[in-house]
């Protein structure tokens, strides 16, 4: 199991629930693979550095989870099918990512 962090753009003229909605299909179907999610943020509606779609902000999502590499194709590809996902991008977190990640929930955890 490789540790991933997966941040993904979603439309700006999706409603709460369509957006709600529409993680909650990701993270199913990461778990529906054998995924573990280690956590989930919301960053909320960001402005864009450039136009994508015309659009110039889009709501902005993170997945951290542990999976089996052989996961991450399945889940791009239903990425580049979604009408809703203007952008998503996925990385392997190494050692050093892992402990960043860490300190940042820690601190995201204080704030709040």
């Amino acid at each position: 199991m490789n540790n991933y962090e997966t941040v993904f753009i979603l439309n700006p003229v999706l409603s709460d629930e369509q957006i709600k909605e529409t993680v909650k299909k990701y993270e199913d179907f990461l778990v529906s693979k054998g995924a573990e999610m280690v956590a989930k943020e919301d960053w909320g509606l960001r402005k864009l550095a450039y136009p994508i779609q015309h659009k110039k902000s889009g709501f902005y999502h993170l997945f951290e989870f542990k999976a089996p590499g052989e996961v991450i194709e399945p889940l791009e590809l239903e990425f580049r099918r979604d009408e809703r996902m203007m952008r998503y991008l996925t990385v392997k977190l190494d050692k050093h990512a892992i402990a960043w990640a860490e300190k940042r929930r820690k601190r995201n955890k204080e704030k709040a």
